[in-house]
């Protein structure tokens, strides 16, 4: 093929490996082509380019070839790479496609097009190739793409070139016979094409040896290549043995790379094996030396620097040589190694890394010490990591550093193993107390008195017992012995869970009952746990005033609570005393004053150390949105099939709740009813459904939907547990706020024969018809254009991580690949990489996005731009 036929945005050649000209694949490629779609898909080493490319270099057509990357994720980069594609063929239509920016709507779309139809000669058969589809994974550039390839041009194929089934809607095309498929299947080598393929390398091999290779390669070019490659370096006559091809491989490895390099670059490379993450500048603090850093260039088959992901990359096979020689660096260097590596991390708020980095190097004092430099509650995952590793520290360990006492209770209570840690608590208290005084025993001992107090105050609701008192107040003083603030910040952020009042009796006054003792707890606590439970107490109030629909009394206590949140950082405290001011101010129809609260809401975003605050802010977002009709403006996640959230367990069931509000709002009242479910059929004693609030909005929302479903009889029945529930405590609130919806089944509920007194069914329909008035007024200011203003979720503070989060190529390519839905193992396949090293970037991306979870993370990175 010409020059002048063939174009390409980046410089394509065989480079100098020795390359079988496959008769066989022309010939399918051929008849594929003759379909205006051909997807070739197969894994790493199959030679799919090196097929496409042979065969379009005969094909002798025009061909425009566009190699994609990670970056094309960007539509921005995209465009301006498609662009450029299209200029190396079409000087014109790239120059008119410069001057329109990347196509996301429809008639955007249709405006593109009139400029290929206009350019395009389509009398001349043109072959379009788009290299390593795999990478591309923003939903609107393949959007595009799936636009662009099934367009009316006739004369012109799109073949995609792919690891992995390409991520848009090819069964228009399946079913009419209109696309061309090469697959892992056909790309394999026959054992006649490895014949001569040996052949053309002049390795001359028996029939069974043949055999042998084919069976142990199953026909995959690159381990073919390399047993070709393991083979010619072997004796005159040397039997393939299978184990030994490795072997072969490694001796080759020994005698063309590391023999090429000095001795201390050797070891380096060695030392190097023993981490995952080859970042620069941890490379330049091991090597001591720039030299060994310039020195890697000399190995750069095997050994490469990725620019997009910032980090270095070693060949799985080097790499598997390199561990191999792990037993020549002397244990001491070996550690030295981790502990560098694990302060880099450190320094660089990996801190997970961190940690598992000081495991291995043995140094438990800097363990801890990150440990307490986590929050108070744990998410799930890292509590479990953090327990297993603690688990395995050797006993004298907790002699030296008995910090580590403190530690184990806070992990085993994030993990809402309440026995194990009382039974560990009481056992490190008789310990200590044994022991002679000192300003550190006091400080364990003010702790371990602190989380006894937490554990029997969270049993409190089902033993009835507030004897936890007594245990703040030894905290408390043990505090005052040591000499003052015992927990250190952010351990002292105070973590709540679904309700602040939790209690599951409705039995008049127990509410109150249990308020008095928060209210003791949080005098006690505030100097020796540096502030956490401050503002808990008044938020408590709030939550019942609320609920009982005293708002001028709850927007009092709210203001009181931000107030006191504000002075000792509980930002999650402050966080839930703004989002009754929200709910107070839109039951008001008080629409300025909810303009106050997004902005107070969206400024707790730039807090660090508030570990939830994107959870929350969608929860909250989500709730608001779903009831002033506002849906497309739901975080996505929140809309989506629930899945078992990485928060600590204390803080599940909220966002349960919203899922369930939002499919009430586009009414889909079954779906709402199976979402509510998740919850009711949950046995979780941190949950929302297991504390009186909880349990009457379930059943208020649950009569609501039911009535919608037409099940009359049902509706009634969850209507009267939910009054039998709130009657007590008076607590109006969890009906009227389901506005128009509770005013007609309140309505019809007057004309059933319930145990439901019909005074108390008319002030609820009167109540609920008055807020869905004040409803309708807020929602109409964005009817009306006027609610621009509130800002959407998580978006409207994102400037404090754009310029702050910095994702590696693979780490934004593992991202992208969780926001579709991908299991680790999926994203294993698709990347050609193992599930633990999926696992380590994943974990990564958690620490740089400061997110809890997949949802939390793929929220996150949503709102920056990063997905």
């Amino acid at each position: 093929m010409s020059e002048q036929q063939f174009q390409s945005n980046v410089r394509l050649s065989l480079g100098n490996q020795v390359y079988l000209e496959r008769n066989r694949i022309d010939v399918l490629l051929e008849k594929a082509v003759q379909n205006p779609v051909v997807v070739v898909i197969a894994g790493a080493g199959y030679g799919k380019t090196h097929a496409v490319y042979s065969f379009v270099c005969k094909y002798g057509v025009h061909t425009s070839w566009l190699q994609l990357s990670e970056r094309d994720n960007f539509t921005g980069r995209f465009w301006e790479n498609f662009v450029t594609g299209v200029a190396l063929s079409n000087k014109r239509a790239a120059e008119r496609l410069d001057k329109i920016s990347f196509p996301e709507t429809e008639r955007q779309f249709e405006r593109y097009m009139t400029i290929p139809l206009e350019e395009i000669d389509t009398t001349v058969r043109t072959i379009l190739v788009y290299d390593d589809f795999h990478l591309v994974n923003n939903p609107e550039v393949l959007r595009f793409m799936e636009k662009s390839i099934s367009s009316p041009f006739p004369n012109i194929t799109s073949i995609l070139i792919s690891r992995s089934e390409p991520l848009i809607n090819t069964t228009k095309f399946l079913s009419k016979g209109l696309l061309g498929r090469i697959t892992e299947e056909e790309l394999r080598f026959s054992r006649e094409e490895m014949n001569e393929y040996f052949g053309l390398q002049n390795i001359n091999l028996s029939a069974q040896t043949l055999s042998s290779i084919y069976h142990d390669t199953e026909g995959w070019a690159f381990a073919i290549h390399l047993a070709g490659l393991s083979l010619k370096n072997a004796p005159p006559g040397a039997p393939y043995i299978p184990q030994a091809m490795r072997a072969n491989i490694f001796k080759l490895i020994e005698s063309e790379i590391m023999g090429t390099v000095s001795k201390a670059m050797q070891t380096f490379l060695i030392k190097v094996s023993l981490i995952e993450h080859l970042f620069p500048e941890l490379l330049k603090d091991l090597a001591g030396s720039p030299d060994l850093i310039e020195e890697i260039g000399n190995i750069d088959s095997f050994i490469r620097f990725d620019t997009y992901q910032n980090e270095y990359h070693i060949h799985h096979l080097f790499l598997d040589y390199l561990k191999t020689r792990q037993n020549e660096i002397p244990e001491d260097e070996k550690k030295e190694v981790w502990n560098k590596t694990a302060a880099w991390c450190e320094a660089n708020n990996q801190k997970m890394d961190a940690i598992s980095y000081y495991e291995k190097a043995g140094n438990y004092d800097r363990l801890i010490a990150v440990c307490g430099n986590l929050t108070m509650m744990l998410p799930n995952r890292t509590a479990w990591m953090l327990l297993e590793i603690l688990d395995k520290v050797p006993p004298e360990i907790y002699e030296n550093n008995p910090f580590i006492y403190t530690h184990r209770l806070r992990i085993t209570l994030s993990l809402g193993m309440l026995d194990q840690a009382e039974r560990e608590t009481l056992e490190a208290i008789a310990r200590f107390e044994a022991l002679p005084p000192s300003p550190m025993f006091h400080k364990i001992l003010a702790v371990c008195y602190g989380n006894k107090g937490f554990i029997r105050l969270l049993l409190a609701p089902y033993t009835g017992d507030y004897d936890f008192i007594a245990d703040f107040e030894r905290c408390a003083w043990h505090g005052r012995q040591s000499g003052g603030r015992v927990v250190p910040f952010p351990l002292s952020v105070l973590a709540i869970g679904s309700f602040l009042c939790r209690v599951n009796k409705p039995e008049k006054g127990e509410i109150e009952r249990y308020i008095n003792a928060l209210e003791a707890v949080a005098s006690l606590s505030v100097e020796p746990l540096g502030g956490m439970e401050w503002g808990a107490d008044v938020l408590a109030r709030t939550e019942l005033a609320f609920y009982k629909g005293n708002l001028a009394e709850a927007e009092q206590f709210a203001l009181e609570t931000v107030k006191r949140a504000r002075e000792w950082d509980q930002y999650e405290v402050e966080n839930r005393a703004l989002t009754y001011l929200l709910r107070i101010y839109l039951a008001r129809g008080n629409w300025e004053a909810i303009q106050d609260i997004f902005k107070q809401l969206e400024a707790q975003l730039d807090k660090a150390y508030y570990v939830n605050r994107f959870t929350f802010h969608d929860v909250i977002c989500g709730w608001y949105y779903s009831r002033v009709g506002q849906t497309e403006r739901v975080p996505h996640w929140l809309k989506n099939d629930f899945e078992g959230s990485d928060l600590n367990s204390m803080n599940l069931g909220l966002e349960i709740l919203v899922k369930a509000r939002y499919h009430m709002a586009e009414g889909r009242y079954p779906e709402a009813l199976a979402t509510l479910n998740l919850i009711e059929n949950r046995s979780n004693t941190y949950d929302a459904g297991d504390f009186l609030f909880g349990m009457i909005i379930l059943k208020a929302l649950g009569a609501v939907c039911r009535y919608h479903n037409r099940d009359k009889s049902g509706a009634f029945a969850a209507l009267e547990t939910a009054y039998h529930l709130a009657a007590p405590n008076e607590l109006d609130m969890p009906f009227i706020e389901l506005g128009k919806d509770m005013r007609a089944l309140a309505g019809a509920a007057l004309k059933e024969n319930t145990s439901i007194p019909p005074e108390w069914l008319k002030k609820i329909r009167l109540g609920a018809s008055s807020y869905a008035k004040k409803l309708f007024s807020v929602a109409a200011q964005y009817r009306t254009g006027d609610g621009k203003t509130v800002k959407t979720g998580t978006a409207a503070k994102a400037a404090p991580y754009q310029t702050g989060v910095e994702l590696s190529r693979r780490e934004k390519q593992v991202l992208t690949a969780l926001s579709q839905g991908m299991t680790r193992a999926e994203i294993a396949v698709q990347t050609s990489l193992s599930e633990n090293t999926i696992k380590s970037i994943t974990r990564s991306v958690y620490n740089k996005l400061g997110a809890l979870n997949k949802a939390d993370a793929v929220r996150i990175a949503a709102s920056i731009g990063l997905v």
